[in-house]
């Protein structure tokens, strides 16, 4: 009965070792993926900001220029490019809306994303674009892979359309999660300017022909839970320029909006909030079931030799046989 036993407990603490590198390393990448269907959207204030009145081109002190950003899956888009590629996909339709203290539009920058649902790393599709300018992303953008390591990584601007690092600069505590701080800065660079302009009839070509260009450079910084890879909070230092060309007359340059954009305090908590349940299904699958399995096989590999060792003990009497049949003579 013992070795019964025993047996049944070696066979289980052989199930769980297995089952333990299985879930970290073959069940979490294909689990634990970014849905097709998300929808988010967040709120970010910049108070007493600078901002340019395109109807006088003068700039002007405002008391709050709010910027909405909302983030929406296209599923039918999703399932069209996995057909092509062997991964899941994700496509989200991106925009970025700016308005001034009246409520008026500033203005409207809309985007295509296209990544890998587990990695994260950009998918190169038809349709990936800022503002209807096709583009070829590389590196990161709204969010860090699962698993987020203490290094820089490389991080997609859509201003300027280009891919710059983006630093680690350690680790801090962040309303009672433990997050890892980035910041990424971009230097002056010309930018194109918005297809939808905030006065009627302006157009960006219309705006080329006068010579005026658009400069741009900001100061990026994140907080980001390192199990989910989401940012818990974000900022930017965000200064625009509009230089040279007859739109200016005699003035070489005018600031077309500058602030410190920072999450409305509402978007905080519900986004802390959110990231901390996720962070305990994704720990689930990477760190306590795994653990969990392989501390169970130690313990049942141990009752298991315990229990051999028992039906092994030596002192113990031989169990009873019946005697041997006498030999007949014939």
């Amino acid at each position: 009965m013992r070795r019964r036993a025993g047996l049944i407990l070696l066979a289980l603490a052989m199930f769980f070792a297995a089952l333990s590198p299985l879930l970290r390393w073959y069940a979490f990448p294909r689990l634990a993926k970014i849905p097709a269907n998300e929808y988010q959207s967040m709120v970010l204030e910049a108070k007493d900001a600078t901002l340019l009145d395109y109807g006088t081109m003068t700039e002007r002190k405002v008391d709050k220029v709010t910027i909405v950003q909302t983030l929406k899956g296209d599923v039918e888009a999703s399932e069209k490019i996995e057909k092509t590629v062997d991964r899941d996909v994700v496509v989200w339709d991106g925009l970025s809306y700016v308005q001034g203290p009246d409520g008026g539009m500033v203005s409207e920058i809309p985007e295509r994303y296209i990544f890998d649902a587990h990695t994260q790393e950009p998918v190169h599709a038809a349709g990936e674009m800022v503002d209807g300018d096709p583009v070829k992303r590389a590196g990161l953008e709204f969010k860090w892979p699962f698993l987020v390591e203490k290094r820089d990584y490389e991080y997609f601007d859509a201003q300027a359309r280009t891919t710059a690092p983006i630093h680690y600069k350690g680790t801090r505590n962040f309303r009672g999660l433990e997050v890892y701080y980035f910041e990424q800065t971009i230097p002056w660079t010309e930018v194109p300017f918005p297809r939808t302009m905030p006065v009627e009839g302006i157009t960006r070509e219309t705006v080329a022909k006068t010579g005026t260009t658009r400069w741009y450079t900001t100061v990026r910084k994140f907080w980001v839970e390192p199990t989910t890879g989401a940012p818990v909070y974000g900022e930017e230092i965000h200064k625009e320029e509009l230089r040279g060309g007859t739109l200016l007359g005699d003035r070489e340059k005018v600031t077309a909006f500058a602030g410190h954009v920072k999450m409305r305090e509402d978007y905080i908590e519900h986004t802390v909030d959110l990231i901390a349940s996720q962070r305990v299904v994704v720990l689930l699958m990477t760190s306590y079931l795994p653990w969990g399995f392989l501390g169970l096989a130690v313990l049942l590999l141990s009752l298991s030799l315990y229990l051999e060792a028992r039906g092994r003990r030596p002192g113990e009497p031989e169990p009873s046989r019946p005697p041997a049949p006498e030999p007949v003579n014939a």
